[in-house]
């Protein structure tokens, strides 16, 4: 008898059950009534929804959206259809998914245009996505910048680079210069050597001359 009981029982039943679940922030069992509702009735929109939020609420996003999505495509309640909108944009900001994000919201204000909680968070992600633009732009200011700073330290290191070597060459040629002054010098130096042993020399052959010459004419008189 309590099998054929079980058996009897509706998606609504499921859905009573599992929506006192939820209340009770049972979220996982929640989470089986919801699908056994849906087992039932397929195209139960309340099953679909309440199955998103009992999942998002356990943090797993992806097939909360997975289920908003499916959802709203064959939801006709505008209130409903609100909070579908309201939901996805909730997980998309979350995962700041915010162009995404906004048109949710949007799509829930054209469903339920007096939803403030919805206008508000509309307004913040537009927010955020203007910061976050914001940023990216001066993120792409800096890298550009930064390129500029690295191909101006490599013209200042060329530059410099190119100085050394330039110095260096200079300083090449003014040893070559000084070696060149330094070999002429000790050549000058050497002829003059050479002149005044020359001249000594020239000094030295006269004075014999002169005293052989002196020595003759002693020899003379003697």
């Amino acid at each position: 008898m309590a099998g054929c009981a079980w058996a009897q029982k509706t998606d609504r039943d499921y859905l009573r059950s599992g929506n006192k679940l939820y209340a009770d922030s049972l979220f996982i069992k929640a989470e089986v009534d919801y699908r056994k509702a849906l087992e039932v009735n397929p195209q139960s929109t309340d099953a679909m929804f309440n199955l998103g939020n009992a999942l998002l609420m356990q943090q797993k996003a992806k097939e909360a959206m997975e289920q908003f999505e499916s959802v709203s495509k064959i939801e006709k309640d505008k209130a409903k259809l609100a909070e579908i909108y309201h939901n996805m944009g909730v997980i998309l900001q979350s995962s700041k998914q915010l162009p995404q994000c906004i048109e949710a919201y949007k799509e829930s204000l054209r469903n339920n245009p007096k939803d403030d909680e919805t206008r508000y968070n509309l307004a913040l992600a537009q927010k955020q996505l203007k910061d976050q633009q914001q940023n990216q732009q001066n993120q792409n200011q800096d890298q550009q910048q930064q390129k500029q700073d690295q191909k101006d330290d490599k013209q200042d290191q060329n530059q410099n680079q190119q100085q050394n070597q330039d110095q260096q060459q200079q300083q090449q040629n003014q040893q070559q210069n000084q070696q060149k002054k330094d070999e002429m010098s000790k050549e000058n130096a050497q002829q003059l050597l050479n002149a005044v042993m020359q001249d000594e020399k020239n000094v030295q052959d006269k004075v014999k001359k002169q005293l052989q010459i002196r020595g003759k004419k002693l020899e003379k008189d003697w």
